[in-house]
């Protein structure tokens, strides 16, 4: 049995993780933790929510943080001291936020995701492959759209897509990246990236990657209709990272890994 505390636990995916983790068998939700000020603390989700990871930590095998970026480097600073794996989707980590956490990830096994579902991460390989395929005579665009409560833009998933393409470039984002378009601009530079980002209604979330030749354009797109898309790669996140050792890791690793033991 792997037991779960859920950072965030209130939240549309905190929900969402709480109740797939209730259908499965070798998982066991332990511990579930809001900020101080939320009105559900003491409300019954499974476990009483908490307002203190610490109150719950001993006990656990896996945190799992949805929480936000501070509450995410804080629960990484809390398994460090524990000793206990963490798998973080919040986004808006900072660039120093991020390099703690990677080396927190020397003493525990860390996984970090901007998306945790699986159809988004096979639109990173195929846009990889897209890239590598269609080089620099194409121009990329990504537009990603949200729901109207989502408060960073652009989405850490945007953001990855955008990397992927760069890395096969062997470019920086901070280097190319143009994040919408007003006014003058002038013609698009010619190793130009544009982010565009939507926030309307209860869009749980699109993300559209465009290449744009002489006379043609391709397009990969991505949309989750429900929440649930991300919590079940989250089931399979806990799953692969309690039996892990120390590192990194993101989603790409997890499906490699169910990839591989399908051939077996």
């Amino acid at each position: 049995m792997i037991n779960v505390i859920v950072n965030g636990a209130c939240g549309k995916m905190g929900k969402r993780i709480i109740a797939l983790l209730s259908m499965q068998k070798d998982l066991h939700l332990c511990g579930a933790v809001e900020i101080p000020s939320h009105p559900d603390i003491g409300k019954d989700v499974g476990v009483k929510v908490n307002s203190c990871i610490n109150d719950v930590i001993e006990d656990t095998d896996v945190v799992v943080d949805f929480s936000s970026a501070e509450g995410a480097l804080n629960s990484a600073r809390v398994c460090a001291k524990y000793k206990k794996a963490l798998i973080i989707g919040a986004t808006g980590l900072s660039v120093e936020a991020l390099s703690e956490i990677k080396s927190i990830a020397r003493m525990i096994p860390c996984l970090v995701s901007s998306n945790m579902s699986v159809g988004i991460n096979l639109l990173c390989k195929l846009v990889e492959q897209a890239s590598s395929i269609l080089g620099d005579e194409y121009d990329v665009e990504i537009i990603e759209a949200h729901h109207r409560l989502k408060k960073d833009a652009p989405s850490g998933t945007a953001k990855t897509l955008a990397e992927v393409v760069l890395k096969v470039k062997g470019k920086q984002l901070k280097d190319v990246a143009v994040y919408g378009r007003e006014g003058l601009v002038g013609e698009r530079k010619e190793n130009e990236i544009g982010i565009h980002a939507v926030r309307a209604g209860d869009i749980v979330g699109e993300h559209t990657v465009i290449f744009g030749g002489a006379g043609e354009r391709i397009e990969l797109k991505h949309i989750a209709s429900t929440r649930d898309t991300f919590a079940r790669g989250v089931i399979k996140a806990i799953k692969f990272i309690s039996t892990q050792k120390a590192g990194f890791y993101d989603m790409r690793d997890v499906l490699k890994k169910a990839q591989s033991g399908k051939g077996t």
